[in-house]
């Protein structure tokens, strides 16, 4: 949504709450379990997952490389859903052609504003 006068201008920054990020995050997610658990039920002998029979992936050096993958990507994941949580990267842009003001701020990571501010620059 922005906002729009004759010598004011407000435009809205989405940030990291996108639909996209939620998809990826939630894709990546699922994924990186799979294949913890192929790995976990390699190590253990029985299949815990019945579409996939982990009988045949041996432990080392398959179930090895399957769980640091499945780790690998549970790390991944949880900085996405922390970004999305946070929504870093929101923010809006403040432009005032009359006074020549220019303002720029953004929400970062730990809730930091980030604030660029310029004056006679317009």
């Amino acid at each position: 949504m922005n906002w729009r006068s004759e010598c004011i201008w407000i435009e809205l920054i989405a940030g990291s709450r996108k639909i996209s990020n939620f998809g990826w995050a939630f894709i990546l997610l699922l994924g990186s379990l799979g294949f913890v658990f192929v790995g976990i039920s390699s190590y253990l002998g029985r299949s815990f997952i019945s579409l996939f029979p982990s009988q045949q992936i041996l432990f080392f050096p398959q179930g090895i490389v399957m769980s640091f993958y499945g780790l690998a990507g549970l790390f991944i994941s949880s900085y996405l859903w922390c970004t999305i949580s946070l929504n870093v990267g929101s923010g809006y842009d403040f432009f005032d052609k009359k006074e020549g003001i220019v303002c720029i701020f953004s929400l970062g990571i730990s809730w930091k504003k980030i604030v660029a501010f310029a004056s006679d620059f317009l």
